[in-house]
């Protein structure tokens, strides 16, 4: 059995790349730098902690759909599937990283005020940090995805340039939206998402065990997930 599998690998192709457009969408209203991103929290906290959860959804969830457009490429381009396999995923664990920077900058800004949370972000933004020295990951990961995906022939030339796009996207904490931003996730969209609706229709039928099993296991999940909070 491969993992993820194609309805883990599918379904990630779907919404990780919507949730990533979604997010740049919704906080696209408010200048890019991040004074104005946290005046912005302060003015709209629902809005902006929607924005970047979703954003922050759809960057874990991609890794399952990385990791089955790495398994496609594999099949015809080794070498190219695992260069980029590695350099994409380390892409997707740096902007995690910002986006628990991200989360407690809005913390900040809610418990201290705009203006003291403003002055401690500017103080700690150059500060070193193991990734750091990754950031290159984060743009340069998704060229090498995107060139494997056309020599491997499971994109077409438009479709890997679509998703080659999201290189383009900028990196940091606290950033909003820019042009490029939107460029980068609608091509991630159009890239991926008809890849992972493919996926998703060439899956077995689930049987009616299947969906018994999946009930159950989905309430188990849910109840973990509220209990995780209380931790």
């Amino acid at each position: 059995m491969r993992f993820p599998n194609g309805w883990v690998g599918g379904a990630a192709l779907v919404l990780g790349p919507l949730l990533l457009l979604g997010g740049t969408l919704s906080r696209s209203p408010f200048d890019f730098f991040f004074p104005d991103q946290l005046r912005a929290v302060a003015e709209h906290p629902g809005l902006m902690t929607a924005a970047y959860t979703a954003f922050l959804a759809g960057n874990v969830v991609m890794w399952a759909g990385v990791a089955w457009v790495v398994q496609l490429i594999g099949r015809e381009r080794p070498r190219w599937a695992a260069w980029a396999g590695v350099l994409v995923t380390v892409g997707l664990f740096e902007r995690t990283f910002h986006a628990g920077v991200d989360h407690a900058a809005f913390s900040a800004t809610k418990h201290l005020g705009v203006a003291e949370a403003t002055e401690l972000v500017a103080q700690g933004y150059g500060d070193l940090h193991l990734f750091s020295f990754l950031s290159f990951t984060i743009m340069f990961g998704w060229f090498v995805l995107a060139f494997g995906a056309w020599r491997s022939g499971v994109l077409g030339p438009v479709r890997a340039v679509a998703l080659g796009a999201m290189g383009l996207l900028p990196l940091g904490v606290l950033k909003g939206t820019e042009v490029v931003s939107i460029i980068g996730t609608v091509g991630l969209c159009i890239a991926l998402v008809p890849l992972g609706i493919r996926t998703l229709r060439e899956q077995p039928t689930p049987t009616g065990r299947n969906v018994l099993t999946a009930i159950p296991v989905a309430v188990g999940l849910g109840a973990l997930a509220v209990l995780s909070t209380m931790g």
